[in-house]
């Protein structure tokens, strides 16, 4: 058995023990690294570390602190409430809002995992704080990074044209572009209705008030604490007549608090509007009520005499909505004014996150080591926040990302990946080598650097594509779109970018979802390219 057979074989053994005994996969790869690299192809340990991902170490460490700080000291709420004034309160637009930004990040010349690390924590962040699948949210973070990704300006639209252009290729800047933005956006289209988008459009708009699935709480109107919960709405009598009405807009009592009409009980803690001598609608029907939404904060309450029908629609929003807007209900989490408002450390966080850009895009610096150090002036400055930061960074994640792209880097060393390559290369059927090669694309890039894969892939098609059997242009264009949108598995820079950002998952569980859809997109996203891009005869 050839050595580069037995290296792809223990690379089948680690996913296979990884997925079976919840063994860290990078503390896998790293033993397999040290036994394959060691034992079969003889490298010293120099040369086991020469795959070791010392800039993406750097990156993850520093960009997830960086956002750990963010989130300690409220930064990332402010951003998410911002958000949502942008769209209006329109949750649904917020990821297609994020596809765009890293998109045009990418397309102006960012590179993509440094426009992911930008963009990924906000964006997760709000996934989580609204109740949106983090699966989404990265999907349409990582695709819009590479929907703009070959622009002709852009680092990946460069790199590939210059490719051809020194293998002396036909090719069109326009069509590489369009081909991978094209791609992405299809995908992203279909990630989005799959993974929850439509629900988002019928759930419609929020306020800042409205909390959409972050609190834990149970929603008022639930037996735990709805207005027409047994403890407090059915059976019990309502406020005597005389009494006046209380507006929504008033401060809301207590439990236990004295009533504003002098001598009647107060009401409960989900705030039931008081009816003249009528008794509390049952707890059915307030829980029938319960998709009604909550009433602006200027309607007054019913009047006296009517029935307590309102109180079902109060009951009915997020815990507290009724209050949010005067004074919450001390036993629901809210988000006070102090949330939104912008101290000078959530000030100097966001100065941070600019500085960020502006270094990446204008003067071209490592993401990683001017994250780092932006979290270390930070930390300086407020050290309550980075003791807690320090340990919000994505250890587990850094430990499987860095190991696995180790061992790639022993099959690298060893000449595996030009093994597979040229052996797809030789086949004599120019059209089953094409579909091979963007297979081998995205296999490979899946785990390692996508424009390496493509400067080692491109070379490997010059001989047929010289014959002009296969279009030049829609082959390179297929090989690009297959090499890079497999980039949202975990395994990849932005994948392990958006594993890290994520805040409040269950990270392996979270980890299997990027692992399943990274192996769906490896799966059907090469064919459907080289039957749309190369079959056609583009070039």
């Amino acid at each position: 058995m050839s050595p580069e057979l037995i290296s792809i074989l223990v690379l089948v053994v680690v996913f296979v023990i990884a997925t079976t005994r919840s063994v860290n996969m990078g503390a896998l790869a790293f033993a397999a690294a040290f036994a394959v690299g060691g034992l079969v192809a003889d490298l010293d340990a120099d040369g086991i570390f020469a795959g070791f991902p010392g800039d993406l170490f750097v990156v993850l460490v520093g960009v997830t602190y960086l956002f750990a700080i963010a989130r300690a000291n409220g930064t990332t709420d402010w951003l998410v409430h911002a958000a949502v004034r942008l769209v209006r309160g329109r949750v649904a637009l917020i990821p297609w809002v994020m596809f765009a930004l890293t998109g045009a990040l990418t397309a102006i010349g960012a590179v993509s995992p440094a426009a992911v690390a930008i963009v990924a924590p906000v964006a997760l962040s709000f996934a989580a704080r609204y109740g949106i699948s983090p699966l989404l949210m990265g999907a349409m973070v990582v695709h819009g990074a590479q929907a703009g990704g070959f622009s002709p300006i852009s680092i990946y639209g460069s790199i590939v044209n210059g490719i051809v252009e020194r293998e002396k290729l036909p090719g069109n800047e326009v069509v590489l572009f369009l081909a991978s933005l094209a791609a992405n956006l299809v995908i992203a289209a279909v990630v989005f209705v799959v993974c929850g988008g439509l629900k988002l459009w019928a759930r419609g708009a929020v306020t800042d008030s409205d909390s959409a699935g972050a609190d834990p709480t149970p929603a008022a109107g639930s037996p735990a604490q709805g207005a027409g919960s047994p403890a407090q709405g059915a059976g019990s009598p309502a406020q005597g007549a005389g009494s006046p009405a209380q507006g929504a807009g008033s401060p809301a009592p207590a439990a236990g608090s004295p009533a504003p009409a002098a001598g009647s009980p107060a009401p409960a803690a989900s705030n039931t509007a008081p009816g003249a001598g009528s008794p509390a609608p049952a707890a059915s029907h307030a829980v029938a009520a319960a998709s009604s939404p909550a009433p602006a904060a200027s309607n007054p309450a019913p009047a006296a005499g009517s029935r307590a029908a309102g109180a079902a629609r109060v009951g009915a929003a997020a815990p507290g909505t009724a209050q949010l807007r005067t004074h919450p209900a001390p036993a629901t989490p809210t988000r006070s004014p102090e949330e939104t408002r912008l101290t000078p450390a959530r000030t100097a966080t966001l100065t941070s996150l600019l500085a960020l850009v502006v270094a990446v895009l204008v003067f071209d610096l490592d993401a990683g080591l001017t994250a780092i150090t932006l979290a270390v002036l930070l930390s300086t400055a407020w050290p309550e926040d980075s003791r807690k930061a320090t340990g919000q960074i994505a250890w587990p994640t850094v430990l499987l990302i860095c190991g696995v792209l180790t061992y790639v880097g022993v099959l690298d060393e060893m000449g595996t990946i030009t093994w597979a390559g040229e052996g797809v290369g030789g086949i004599g059927v120019p059209l089953l080598a094409a579909v091979l090669l963007c297979y081998i694309g995205a296999l490979v890039s899946a785990f390692a650097s996508s424009v390496g894969i493509m400067g080692a892939l491109i070379p490997l098609a010059v001989p047929f594509l010289e014959r002009g059997e296969i279009g030049a242009i829609g082959m390179i264009a297929a090989l690009a779109v297959s090499a890079t949108v497999v980039d949202v598995s975990p395994f990849s820079t932005n994948g392990a970018l958006v594993l890290a950002a994520a805040p409040d998952v269950d990270r392996e569980r979270f980890f299997r979802q990027l692992m399943v859809y990274g192996g769906i997109v490896v799966a059907v996203v090469p064919a459907a390219a080289w039957l749309v891009m190369v079959v056609p005869g583009w070039g």
